[in-house]
């Protein structure tokens, strides 16, 4: 970047946070009961909690869960992870004893399209700059032992091979935490004898491996390690399949894992506690935070406030039926996020005309919302809508919205968190007080005992309203081999584009009565599910033309600019 550009725009997310002094760290452990001593400090302003005090937190976890959603996302911006923390802070403004709890940034879209993933405005979660980069190593712990698992799997092959593995069906790729579409498709082995059997491998963005999903389900070391071991990583000879654990690894990758299984504790701008742990992406793995910082949470505080990655249909299905299933959650309410901007882009309207009022665009495209919240009610489970609101809006496409969510029994509450801080959401956090203290019914949308291709049936026309699937052969053997070898029980965890109900990201608003694509599955036998790849979602995205590294910078200080 060029240093004569270099400047600080005052209204950026990082100058608003760099003018907020953060608490000691020890403060806002002790907002949620956390001593001094149960905090292993990475500086003034973050730290882990020790994972004997974290265990000992969860096992009594009884505070209230709310979820926070949205739309199918837009280039116009939803401010999910913002409406979350602004969430948070009203629910503490309001004298609620809240954590929130969120998922760490990946670096791919760091440097990528999106930015970060810290909130922003008045709303964001502190130290931004270290969130968003290598924050306290948890990432890196991932990689490490994801790709210690790799290099074992083609070491033990080199040395006479003595569980027979199948050089050709060999499953387990490697990973880093960037966006690099160059590194999906490698030959590995190249040089001669002495660097081992060429053959065919790729890279998958770290947040898209399974050390990544289990990491973020285990509840404790020790099931960390198991699920390890479980991990189908290739076939043998005979076509049966070949675990981590004989490989003989997992202790390995649990040491590598150890201190970042302990959940991050950071502040928000406001000082209320956030718990920042794990990150998997919603569009190809199950898209929440850690179970174990989840749970944590839900011992220390009242109010838990956490989010599912992109849309409604991807984060909270999969927060739904994955996670809430395997760690024995009910959330207490639900919030989707949308804006005006947003709907308009559902409705039609291209990007660079969302400033004029258009209220009929509004009417067509807020469609996707209140497809979201049919389906989330189905979950049983109350549901309020939160408008993130921009100065552009109109009160005629405000109403618009509240007549749509009415007809189906949703209230609306704009917002301004992103301007006001806290203050600017307190009507919604009052809402969601009065849901989440009022009896719930959640159920989850199948049962486990279905076959697994009814599993993904189910998701595809109940969720994404299709008429049905078309799965090509060589996934359906797949399918009937999982159930074979005992995997029938496992949830369905679908990778699909973000941007739509259906596999095609270009077709916004309501779709319905398409067949969804079902391109190839995986087995994720440690996570615990079996992942559907629809259409043509890519486990490592590639940098736009102007990636978001081109605006970052250092300065003679030491201050990082340009994070977004």
């Amino acid at each position: 970047m060029d240093k004569a550009v270099r400047e600080i725009d005052p209204n950026s997310d990082v100058a608003i946070a760099a003018k907020v002094e953060p608490r000691p760290i020890e403060e806002i452990g002790a907002k949620l009961g956390v001593p001094a001593e149960a905090l292993f400090r990475y500086g003034h302003d973050k730290a882990k909690i020790a994972l004997g005090f974290a265990r000992h937190a969860e096992a009594r976890a009884g505070g209230k869960l709310i979820l926070v959603t949205a739309i199918n996302p837009t280039p116009a911006g939803e401010g999910k992870t913002t409406t979350t923390i602004g969430l948070g802070d009203a629910l503490a403004r309001a004298g609620k004893k809240v954590a929130i709890a969120l998922r760490e940034p990946s670096l791919g879209p760091v440097f990528g399209s999106k930015g970060g993933a810290t909130g922003g405005g008045h709303s964001q979660i502190i130290p931004m700059q270290d969130i968003n980069l290598h924050f306290t190593g948890d990432f890196h712990a991932i990689s490490a032992a994801h790709n210690l698992l790799a290099a074992a799997i083609d070491n033990h092959v080199y040395w006479g091979n003595a569980l027979d593995i199948d050089t050709r069906r060999i499953s387990w790729r490697r990973v880093v935490d960037l966006n690099d579409r160059a590194l999906r498709n490698v030959i590995v082995g190249l040089g001669g004898p002495a660097n081992g059997f060429p053959r065919e491998d790729g890279f998958d963005i770290t947040v898209a491996s399974e050390v990544m999903a289990i990491f973020c389900l285990a509840r404790s070391l020790e099931d960390l390690e198991e699920r390890l071991g479980r991990m189908v990583v290739a076939q043998n000879r005979a076509r049966q399949p070949v675990t981590a654990g004989e490989l003989k690894i997992t202790g390995s990758m649990a040491a590598l894992l150890r201190d970042a299984f302990q959940p991050n504790l950071v502040q928000t701008l406001e000082g209320t506690p956030a718990l920042v742990h794990g990150g998997p992406f919603a569009n190809i793995a199950h898209g929440c935070n850690s179970v174990m910082a989840t749970r944590t949470a839900l011992g220390l505080a009242d109010y838990v406030v956490t989010e599912a990655g992109f849309g409604a249909d991807l984060g909270a299905e999969k927060f739904l039926d994955i996670k809430c299933r395997q760690a024995g959650l009910a959330p207490s309410a639900v919030v989707i996020v949308a804006t005006v901007r947003a709907l308009k882009m559902h409705g039609g309207v291209a990007q660079k005309d969302l400033g004029p009022e258009n209220v009929t665009a509004v009417k067509r495209g807020a469609g996707n919302l209140v497809r979201h919240i049919e389906n989330m009610t189905a979950f049983g489970v109350p549901v309020v809508v939160a408008i993130n609101r921009f100065t552009s809006d109109t009160p005629d496409e405000i109403a618009a919205i509240e007549a749509a969510c009415a007809a189906v029994g949703a209230r609306v509450h704009p917002c301004s968190h992103w301007a006001d801080g806290s203050a600017g959401a307190m009507n919604l956090a009052e809402d969601v007080i009065r849901l989440a203290d009022a009896p719930s019914d959640f159920r989850l949308l199948y049962e486990s005992g279905l076959p697994l291709v009814q599993k993904i049936e189910a998701i595809a026309q109940r969720i994404y309203r299709a008429a049905g699937v078309s799965v090509e052969p060589a996934a359906l053997r797949k399918l009937t081999d999982f159930e074979a070898m005992g995997y029938g029980e496992l949830p369905v965890c679908m990778a699909k584009t973000q941007y739509s109900f259906s596999a095609d990201p270009t077709w916004r608003g309501t779709p319905e009565g398409f067949i969804l694509p079902i391109r190839d599955v995986r087995l994720s036998a440690g996570a615990g599910f079996v992942v559907a790849l629809c259409g043509d979602v890519m486990t490592m995205p590639g940098l736009p033309s102007h990636p978001a590294a081109e605006n970052i910078f250092v300065d003679e200080s030491g201050f990082i600019g340009g994070l977004s």
